[in-house]
């Protein structure tokens, strides 16, 4: 595997640390997750649904890992916290500011032991910014909430954020890790979910620095293409997505209308656009005489991109019939989604079980009295 020898001190909770380091250990990196005594990782409380051991929610950002219980505020565990930091090629955190350098675990403390650490810092609005990094709190006051939902603001339903700044975290300790193989020196990598955030408005984000204004909530259409939203149908909503002049045209023919390509307020993106209220009634005149499945079928055979709106588990089916295979078994826990990148030489071949608080402790304590000896 890619990192395979690469050790990684997991000192993070809840999201986006821990599912940076799952990454890392889907690539074959040794994870040991350092948990509080009692309680372990916020996320083993936030249920339901529950598991045999633990949450679904704590078990989908820490499998293949190994837990060891150590309590920061006592002199013989911080000893061997301080040796694990040593010890790590990486260490992930997302303490408060300060939290850490007052136990002697802040980067320029570790580096003084180990010059090659990557060490990778995850906050919510950057370190020395007194708020808590909440991936809720971050969609509404970064923006994303005034640009998503219809008639007041709304939360994308799963922490995006938390999830884009795994894998901001993950590129750049990556990244890290190669200079390190020419440097060899480590770094601090800090991400922050507000960046991370704001990184990935594209367009959006784009607009507001063209323009000056901010852009607003569209429901499920595009700001800046047309027919590229949901359209209803005789039983239900068709998601349709034209991308350009050519999709249109055919779009037009399926529907019985051809006309429409060729008409002034219609033939070019910009024009759609333009006068979407009366280009949205026309097709939904026309899509008012089918149900959604037959329509994408016929959509889908000329080339124009077309589906139903479906729920989880239609998109595990689809992804299923393509032969993506989602999921992958984790030993006794329930099944996990696979990891999303194909390697032709290096897949990824191991993943095992989310470790139950504690799991791995003796053994890790053992190795790190071992090492300080």
């Amino acid at each position: 595997m890619p990192l395979d020898g690469v050790v990684v001190a997991d000192f993070s909770r809840v999201l986006a640390g821990p599912l940076a380091c799952v990454n890392l250990a889907d690539l074959g990196a040794t994870v040991i997750k350092v948990e509080r005594p009692g309680s372990g990782d916020d996320t083993r409380g936030w249920g339901p649904p529950w598991t045999a051991h633990s949450s679904s929610y704590f078990e989908c950002a820490n499998r293949s890992k190994q837990s060891v219980v150590l309590d920061l505020g006592d002199p013989d565990d911080l000893v061997l916290a301080r040796e694990l930091a040593r010890r790590a090629d990486v260490l992930v955190e997302n303490f408060r500011s300060g939290a850490l350098g007052r136990r002697g675990l802040d980067y320029e403390s570790v580096r003084v032991g180990n010059p090659g650490i990557v060490y990778c810092s995850v906050s919510g609005f950057g370190g020395d910014a007194d708020l808590p990094g909440y991936d809720f709190l971050v969609q509404a006051m970064g923006g994303l909430m005034s640009i998503t939902g219809t008639d007041e603001p709304a939360k994308v339903g799963v922490a995006l954020v938390d999830v884009l700044a795994a894998k901001d975290a993950t590129i750049g300790i990556l990244a890290a890790l190669r200079a390190r193989e020419r440097t060899g020196r480590g770094q601090r990598i800090e991400v922050n979910l507000l960046s991370s955030l704001l990184g990935s408005m594209a367009n959006q984000a784009s607009s507001y620095l063209t323009t000056g204004r901010a852009p607003q909530r569209m429901g499920n259409s595009h700001p800046s293409i047309a027919p590229y939203e949901t359209l209803r149908c005789k039983d239900d909503v068709l998601a349709l997505a034209c991308g350009n002049d050519g999709q249109f045209r055919r779009l037009a023919e399926v529907l019985g209308v051809p006309e429409l390509a060729d008409d002034e307020r219609f033939a070019t993106n910009a024009e759609r656009v333009r006068n979407r209220p009366e280009l949205r009634a026309a097709l939904e005149q026309q899509l008012g005489t089918d149900t959604v499945v037959a329509w994408a079928a016929r959509l889908t055979e000329v080339g124009v991109p077309a589906g139903p709106v479906g729920d989880l588990a239609d998109g595990f089916k689809l992804a299923e019939s393509l032969g993506l295979a989602p999921t992958v078994p984790v030993g006794d826990s329930p099944p996990q989604v696979r990891h999303p990148i194909g390697y032709s030489d290096t897949p990824v071949a191991r993943y095992t079980a989310p470790p139950r608080l504690g799991q791995h402790s003796d053994e890790i304590r053992r190795w790190l009295a071992e090492e300080k000896k």
